[in-house]
């Protein structure tokens, strides 16, 4: 199974012309005619997960944060960035990052979220269609039974193994229908009104965003690599099933760069 053949089973779940305009998804960096020798799956590529790809004889790095955002004016040792294109380049590793075309395709990482939540009746909320393709932002689904919110968020952080989630005030009914959106999401606050939601939860928010939806929508931000940390389960999931044969390995280096102190 070549390099090229595992791209094109990543594209087709979450083609790329689903990614928003500024983002920078795709091949990174490497050659695709190789043949796979395993793929580790991860958030971020660091020097760290280009250590680990080494360690456990993987040519192939599947993230869900592009490496490269913006062109390079130089390749050398100044930044993170520069390094790990050096190394990925000195050992024959290929990078490839599913992120904004993952975050809004069908059965991609919200659904993830979802999944981990148990919702039902999931469905895309701030949906869109890129050519025939339907997408959408955030999903949003029904608990399996309604919770108090103290409950609920004692639930999400219990899930997501966080130290601390950042709350408005505790809603006075119960959770019942649940927004989602991985990453930074609270473009989506309103929508997620719109669609019925009793709860919204993403990764990161604003501070001035916390305003005036007291006893209209509890928040619930659990950090940005927390929500979207199961991401390569995603990826794993599709190597698997489209890609037989080929070893994965979820990375087992966090590359959360955030501390709770």
């Amino acid at each position: 199974m070549k390099i090229r053949q595992v791209l094109s089973a990543l594209e087709q779940f979450a083609p790329l012309p689903l990614q928003e305009s500024w983002d920078n998804a795709g091949l990174q960096v490497g050659l695709t005619e190789a043949e796979v020798s395993g793929a580790l799956l991860c958030l971020d590529v660091t020097e760290a997960v280009i250590d680990e790809a080494i360690a456990k004889g993987c040519n192939l790095v599947v993230s869900h944060h592009p490496l490269l955002f913006r062109g390079l004016k130089q390749i050398s040792d100044a930044n993170y960035v520069q390094r790990c294109v050096i190394k990925a380049i000195k050992h024959d590793i290929a990078v490839v990052s599913m992120h904004t075309n993952m975050d809004n395709a069908r059965q991609g990482v919200n659904w993830k979220i979802a999944e981990k939540l148990d919702l039902r009746d999931v469905a895309f909320f701030a949906r869109k269609t890129v050519g025939d393709i339907e997408a959408g932002s955030g999903v949003i689904g029904t608990l399996p039974s309604p919770q108090a919110a103290a409950d609920f968020i004692q639930t999400v952080k219990q899930r997501f193994a966080v130290e601390c989630a950042q709350c408005n005030a505790l809603l006075a009914r119960p959770v019942s229908r649940v927004a989602i959106c991985g990453g930074a999401g609270d473009f989506l606050l309103d929508e997620a009104l719109a669609q019925g939601a009793d709860a919204f939860i993403t990764g990161e928010m604003h501070y001035h965003q916390y305003f005036d939806y007291e006893q209209r929508l509890q928040i619930c931000v659990i950090g940005h690599y927390q929500s979207e940390q199961y991401t390569a389960e995603v990826f794993r999931d599709i190597i698997q099933r489209e890609c037989p044969g080929v070893t994965t390995h979820i990375a087992q280096t966090n590359t959360n760069p955030i501390l709770y102190i």
